[in-house]
């Protein structure tokens, strides 16, 4: 076994113990904790395949930005997850049925008749001054273009319907309407008493 093997399956190892950490730890943060560690060596991983723009793509954007933004929700809601966990026993053949459903598709995609040293072997290593993202970028951008448009406009329509779950009107939020607040005038809110003054005796 080379250095780079035993170093994939480390990081590999790493992986695995840190997603299952994920569904199965019971605090959130630790949970978001975790991702973040999954994120870490996913990275690592990809700095072995020699993908340093994706290693760097994911630590900026996943770790940086979004896990950040998990960690700040998640700690400021104090979400109560005993309510969640009600009931569990009770879908619990339902989970076990698709975790197996699951499990077996993976076996089959993931497995020696598509995958191996023999159909997928290990690539040869680039020159020095080879860019893998200009070389991304060029397959993206020719030949995956249409499956990057149709999921760019997915996402579009995914961010179009949140903002529109969350601006829809409910009975018991109070608005404000800052085009009434303008026009208001002192009559409306404020009304002046005149009363005589009164002296002490």
């Amino acid at each position: 076994m080379s250095f780079q093997q035993f170093i994939f399956y480390v990081f590999a190892a790493i992986l695995v113990f840190a997603a299952f950490r994920v569904i199965t730890v019971r605090n959130p943060v630790h949970a978001a904790l975790h991702l973040v560690l999954a994120f870490f060596t996913s990275s690592a991983l990809w700095l072995l395949l020699e993908a340093e723009f994706l290693a760097i793509a994911l630590v900026l954007v996943y770790v940086g930005a979004v896990m950040v933004l998990f960690l700040f929700v998640v700690m400021m809601l104090d979400i109560n997850t005993a309510p969640i966990k009600e009931g569990f026993t009770r879908y619990l053949p339902v989970g076990i049925v698709v975790a197996v459903l699951m499990m077996v598709e993976m076996s089959l995609v993931v497995g020696s008749r598509f995958f191996g040293p023999q159909k997928v072997p290990i690539p040869a290593p680039e020159p020095a001054g080879f860019s893998n993202t200009s070389a991304l970028g060029n397959l993206l951008y020719t030949h995956y273009v249409y499956p990057f448009e149709i999921a760019s406009v997915i996402l579009l329509v995914a961010i179009v319907a949140a903002i529109a779950l969350t601006m829809r009107r409910r009975a018991e939020t109070k608005y404000q309407n800052p085009a009434r607040q303008v026009t208001v005038r002192r009559a409306d809110r404020v009304r002046l008493v005149k009363m005589t003054a009164e002296k002490r005796r």
